[in-house]
């Protein structure tokens, strides 16, 4: 990046690091799937962090466990609506859903049991499960969001069970090796960070433990570099190195559910932290142990991202300082668009190209390539949708008020197309053309 936003990028961490005294503070900007600038402030030991020093995820861990899942749903082994009991049996909460349990709509309590998990050694699944047998479940599942811990100690246990393994060699063979991650690790290995707590009214640190979770550490259990995180970043932008197709890493940044505690900015996909800020959507998640903050969001329209990691239990605004570098990256060294060039369309679809009709109110079709197309209200403001080839003459919606729904184009005898058929809705040519088959009829009259 140029000299000046390099700087602008080095004054936001400096002025966090000071001002919230971060024993250390290292930070990353991400643009089009890799880190162009990262800086770091504050010591870890003798020396001044980099790259490659391991800090604490904490609950980013929880992406990469929903990944593994989405992983299992897209090999067939299991939809996002089945029951828990079906793949997990013998649970006091069987009855709430993969889907709920991954956009904590699950309704489960938000902590384990017992101790608290963050601060000590955790038991097994059956340790685990036991301590949930009564009164495990808060909230009506579906009811609202609810932020639950316990519920990806749960789906931990859903990705051991369906590989046959702990669900740490999955995440480590099917996600973090492919993608490069070779210092993201359950526990530290040097050069890292220890976790502290800062005295709030005085200049000293408490060191703070890191003991195993257990069946809990698909919660909160991995460590994790700059250049690691980095390459999460792009990933969850949609660099997904074939872990996962852009459509489904799309679907897991969709949101289910907000956070409504306040006047809603954050809210939830599937296993991930989803941020409405200065009409930009990202995506990503935060990370919070004892003498640990992390956080990583991106903007999949912008493929510029943002991470920071810290080795204080408290104090440094990791979101804002992320979004703080992000907007600050876009703002100063604006990506450029891709630049245009012509492409070859079928005869056939450049053909249902233009005006077509849904009773009065007048849409275009336009090819967007590799066969999609979108159908959008002229003036902008009305039903909007993009759609993927499905077979011949059918597309599905991929999103707006037609997501999931078929478009199918209608012909005459002779092969000319005269209708579109989405979601019941007929689209004409012309405004009510007699020729459609129109529901209801069409007045023989005509206008008039």
């Amino acid at each position: 990046m140029l000299d000046s936003t390099e700087l602008a990028l080095y004054r936001r961490l400096a002025r966090e690091q000071a001002v919230c005294r971060a024993p250390s503070l290292v930070a990353a900007v991400v643009r089009d799937g890799k880190v162009v600038w990262s800086g770091a402030r504050g010591r870890v030991g003798d020396a001044r962090p980099d790259d490659n020093t391991q800090y604490r995820l904490g609950s980013i861990t929880k992406t990469m466990v929903a990944t593994a899942v989405l992983r299992l749903r897209d090999e067939g082994r299991l939809d996002l609506t089945d029951q828990l009991e079906k793949h997990v049996p013998g649970t006091a909460f069987g009855a709430t859903t993969i889907a709920q349990l991954l956009s904590h709509t699950s309704g489960l309590t938000s902590e384990s049991p017992g101790q608290w998990w963050e601060r000590a050694p955790g038991g097994d699944w059956a340790t685990l499960v036991a301590s949930l047998d009564t009164g495990a479940t808060k909230l009506r599942p579906g009811f609202k969001f609810h932020y639950s811990n316990v519920g990806f100690g749960v789906l931990g246990e859903l990705v051991a069970r369906h590989r046959g393994r702990p669900w740490l060699e999955v995440v480590n063979d099917e996600i973090l090796t492919p993608l490069g991650m070779t210092r993201t690790a359950p526990h530290p290995q040097a050069p890292h960070a220890d976790g502290f707590a800062v005295h709030p009214f005085a200049d000293v640190l408490h060191r703070e433990p890191a003991p195993d979770a257990g069946a809990m550490a698909p919660a909160g259990q991995l460590w994790s570099t700059v250049t690691d995180l980095g390459r999460w970043t792009a990933f969850l932008g949609g660099h997904t190195g074939g872990v996962l197709s852009e459509d489904t890493v799309a679907e897991m940044r969709t949101m289910n559910t907000v956070d409504d505690t306040e006047v809603w900015t954050t809210g939830f996909g599937l296993g991930l932290m989803v941020v409405r800020y200065q009409g930009r959507h990202l995506a990503g998640h935060t990370g919070s142990m004892p003498g640990f903050l992390a956080t990583t969001l991106v903007d999949a329209n912008t493929g510029t991202g943002a991470l920071c990691l810290t080795n204080t239990t408290a104090g440094v605004g990791i979101v804002q300082l992320s979004l703080d570098l992000l907007t600050t990256a876009d703002e100063l060294e604006p990506a450029l668009p891709d630049e245009w060039q012509p492409s070859t369309v079928d005869p056939a679809l450049l053909a249902l190209t233009g005006l077509w009709h849904w009773g009065p109110t007048p849409y275009t079709l336009r090819v967007l390539g590799d066969g999609m197309i979108a159908l959008e209200p002229i003036g902008g403001s009305g039903r909007a949708s993009r759609f993927r080839p499905t077979g011949p003459d059918t597309w599905l919606g991929l999103d707006g008020y037609y997501a999931g729904e078929t478009l199918t184009v209608g012909r005459t005898g002779d092969g000319v197309a005269n209708h579109l058929n989405l979601a019941t809705f007929i689209f004409t040519r012309t405004p009510y053309d007699p020729s459609a088959p129109v529901p209801g009829g069409v007045d023989e009259a005509g206008w008039r």
